[in-house]
């Protein structure tokens, strides 16, 4: 213990008040004791600090700061030195706006492409999603403050996002739901990690003995803190057992007599607790001095000259087809007479919605800018509604506009209320009006330039109708500026997609039942997310995974390989300067054990001049061979012949080797289960039978209906009029807000917590006995429920009185 003297000194009460929130984002401070008050901040893609009245989901104003682009945009780069550039500049300006923590990466698994926070991770593969948050992490904390990587863990969903159960198997959960933070974990040290929302075979995360303790604490190492999300913890003493920190934001006294009792009781040791407090007193210890020390300000221009270049290498040009004159659309020629149209070119859609939102230092817009270039502008319109709907006077225009330029810049995005923490998409497909207004305009001049903005991948058959198709995901303030670099061949693009863009949601294998509307998601898929399914499955894609275009051509040669690493030649065989991204993946056409057909090992990003060849090597390790045997519990390797591809693609293979390993010689922990679906990809629909095979035990049941974990949007189901109304205002605001194209986050916040999550968000106004009566309540005890209530109210009060009382007393010995 790395601070005994100091919690030696403590109190139980004192103690125990050290491991929860006392505000929205700060946690207890203890002055006799010398321990300040941790400071958090959200921040997956900027600091969101609200330096006044703080709220979870940013509806309140925060501090000015750089909105850099988001996960999806700057995982496109590849480029890991650019994520810890990035991850670096935002930690300047979280200590300068006195936050100890800020809240990111994110890094969780883009299981299906309706997720509504697909925008702040990474990648549908845990080696780029690991090794891009590394290096945020990285970043982050070199300014002494620390990064609190998350949603630990598979956390794939915003339905039910308080109270949904992932049922997954153990080598799934490994291979594919961990084995990012294991990156994160051992490549950089984050000091936080934030515990998800849901419950993970049946146990919430943050008292998942088998994450925190099994995995994360004993195996891994992580010495840290682990910090709930916001509302995230179900049982306090239950997670402080197994390796929790912080209760956050601010739950009050109540939370502090559930420790005590707990330990009074037997099922919680005070030895627990030390641990916890001096993972507490280590942080508050080793980040507070770093923000005190931080510089009050930050170079706000050279941050957004950041957000600007990650942006620009995080766009793909997924499309680029000749024009009439037998040239590809793209780069524009200096002086083309360019008509831009699209609402999103005027008020561009560039970050997501939700607790990531930054209030930006500036933001740029294509309009604001394109009048910078070297282009010839013949004029704006918007073209279409934002959020849907016809209207023929903007569309009309539009179209008059389009006919007088030689080429039409089209700006088409998700809106606002498709891409949302707290809701999960409906559908893949752009609004109608946009994807009308492109077929219109084609037909009046088929030189369409599309600049699509989207957090995650979406339709693309309306495509054929444009040559050129530049995706630039979220861009941040800057993403404008970034796209016309790229438009204009100030940039030579070289973005790569970190997931598979399908051609329509139904050849998804989790889509038939995604989002989960039940209490349980059920990861009946497997290890086949992404790639690992379509490649396997042989199933027609829009874009593979890895892909992406340039203004010019590469060349690879001189494969040379062997277990350890794989070291070949890329050439720039083309006429400008350009950056390839390399992958090589491992595949093991013949095979005991069920796998992927193939799996990404590593990747390297090379810049090159024309003509320019650089010798690159990418080191591989026994886990780029390796799968997760659930019956030795142990990362295991089959002894045979592998192939090592070096792509441009997934699906697109330039080079292969083959490597003779020896293999490890452990049993197949499949011997005797039919698990021939999983051997096949068979998965877009896997029976019971098949589900429980991969399991290797019976599915779970589901939980009581009604109880402390029922959420809101469930109240109807209850037999509590008061609650029936209750849910009939929470529905009517939902339904307003979503036909206004305005999400309100607070009620989407509640719309899917659970009742337990009053006595976690309250700051001590609620307990989890005041919780209890609001059950007896709904579930028809109806003057009992409500008698009970006011009791435990008037108890409660009282009882946080005494303790107040008694917490302040010891802290002035």
């Amino acid at each position: 213990m790395r601070h005994k003297e100091i919690i030696d000194e403590l109190s139980l009460e004192e103690k125990c008040a050290l491991l929860q929130g006392a505000t929205a984002f700060g946690s207890w401070q203890n002055e006799r004791a010398g321990i300040p008050s941790v400071q958090f901040s959200d921040g997956p893609n900027g600091v969101r600090h609200q330096a006044g009245a703080a709220d979870h989901l940013g509806l309140n104003g925060s501090e000015p700061a750089t909105c850099f682009p988001t996960a999806v945009t700057v995982a496109n780069s590849w480029d890991e030195a650019l994520a810890e550039r990035v991850g670096e500049a935002m930690g300047a300006e979280a200590a300068s706006q006195g936050v100890d923590v800020l809240l990111g990466p994110g890094l969780c698994i883009k299981r299906n492409p309706l997720c509504g926070r697909n925008f702040e991770y990474f990648s549908e593969d845990p080696l780029v999603a690991g090794k891009m948050a590394a290096a945020y992490v990285r970043g982050i904390q070199e300014n002494g403050i620390a990064a609190c990587p998350k949603h630990f863990a598979v956390n794939s969903q915003e339905t039910r996002r308080q109270a949904s159960d992932s049922i997954v198997d153990e080598r799934t959960l490994r291979e594919i739901y961990l084995a990012g933070f294991e990156t994160v974990v051992r490549h950089s040290a984050p000091k936080t990690i934030m515990s998800s929302y849901n419950l993970v075979n049946g146990t919430y995360a943050n008292e998942n003995e088998h994450l925190l303790k099994g995995i994360l604490r004993d195996e891994w190492g992580f010495g840290g803190a682990v910090v709930t999300d916001w509302g995230g913890s179900n049982d306090h003493a239950a997670g402080v057992a197994v390796g929790s920190t912080f209760e956050m934001p601010a739950p009050g006294l109540g939370s502090v007599r559930e420790l005590l009792a707990a330990v009074a009781a037997g099922t919680l040791s005070e030895a627990d607790i030390d641990e916890r407090v001096d993972e507490v007193i280590e942080l508050a210890s080793t980040v507070h001095p770093a923000v005190l020390a931080a510089p009050s300000s930050f170079d706000a221009e050279a941050h957004h000259a950041l957000a600007r270049e990650a942006a620009t290498e995080g766009c793909v040009l997924l499309k680029n087809d000749p024009t009439a004159g037998g040239s590809p659309l793209l780069p524009l020629a200096a002086g083309t007479g360019v008509a831009l149209i699209g609402d999103f070119a005027k008020t561009p859609r560039y970050q997501g919605a939700g607790s990531s939102a930054v209030n930006s230092t500036k933001v740029d817009s294509l309009l604001d800018l394109i009048g910078e270039t070297s282009l010839d502008f013949k004029g704006y319109e918007p073209g279409f509604e934002r959020h849907g709907g016809n209207n023929d006077q903007l569309k009309n225009a539009a179209l008059k506009l389009a006919k007088a330029a030689d080429v039409a810049i089209l700006a088409l995005a998700l809106d606002e209320i498709a891409e949302s923490e707290g809701a999960d998409r409906t559908g893949m497909a752009l609004n109608d009006n946009q994807v009308e207004l492109l077929r219109d305009v084609t037909a009046v001049n088929p030189n369409v330039v599309v600049l699509l903005s989207a957090g995650s991948c979406v339709e693309s058959d309306w495509m054929s109708d444009a040559p050129a198709v530049l995706y630039c995901a979220l861009g941040g303030q800057a993403g404008a500026g970034a796209a016309l670099d790229i438009v204009t061949g100030n940039v030579c693009p070289s973005g790569k997609l970190t997931e598979t863009w399908p051609r329509r949601l139904a050849d998804v294998p989790s889509s038939a039942a995604f989002p989960s509307d039940e209490k349980q998601a059920q990861y009946r898929e497997g290890i086949y997310v992404g790639y690992r399914y379509f490649d396997t499955a042989g199933v027609d894609v829009a874009f593979p995974f890895g892909h992406g275009l340039s203004y010019t051509t590469f060349a690879y040669g001189n494969l040379e390989a062997s277990e350890r690493d794989v070291t070949f030649t890329v050439t720039n065989t083309g006429k400008v300067a350009g950056a390839e991204v390399a992958q090589v993946y491992v595949a093991k056409p013949e095979h005991e054990v069920f796998r992927a057909a193939q799996e990404l090992a590593g990747f390297a990003r090379i810049e090159l001049a024309p003509g320019e060849s650089k010798v690159v090597t990418i080191p591989l390790t026994s886990r780029s061979f390796a799968y997760f045997n659930t019956q030795t519990n142990a990362w295991e390797t089959e002894g045979g012949e592998y192939e090592l591809r070096v792509s441009a693609s997934s699906r697109d293979v330039r080079l292969i080797a083959r490597v003779t390993l020896e293999g490890t010689g452990a049993p197949n922990p499949y011997a005797g289960r039919d698990v021939s679906a999983y051997e096949s990809a068979d998965v877009l629909s896997v029976s019971d039978a098949s589900f429980k095979a991969l399991l290797g035990h019976a599915i779970p049941a589901e939980g009581a209906a009604i109880g402390r974990n029922m959420c809101f949007r469930d109240l109807n189901h209850g037999r509590s009029p008061i609650f029936w109304i209750v849910w009939l205002v929470l529905k009517g605001i939902k339904s307003r807000a979503d036909k206004a194209g305005k999400p309100n986050l607070n009620v989407l916040f509640i719309w899917n917590m659970p009742l337990r999550a009053l006595a976690k968000m309250t700051n001590g106004m609620v307990n989890m006995r005041m919780v209890d009566a609001l059950v007896m309540e709904i579930r028809g005890f109806w003057i009992i429920g409500i008698l009970r209530f006011i009791v435990e109210f008037v108890v409660n009060l009282i009882q946080n009185a005494i303790l107040s009382s008694k917490i302040a007393s010891a802290s002035k010995k």
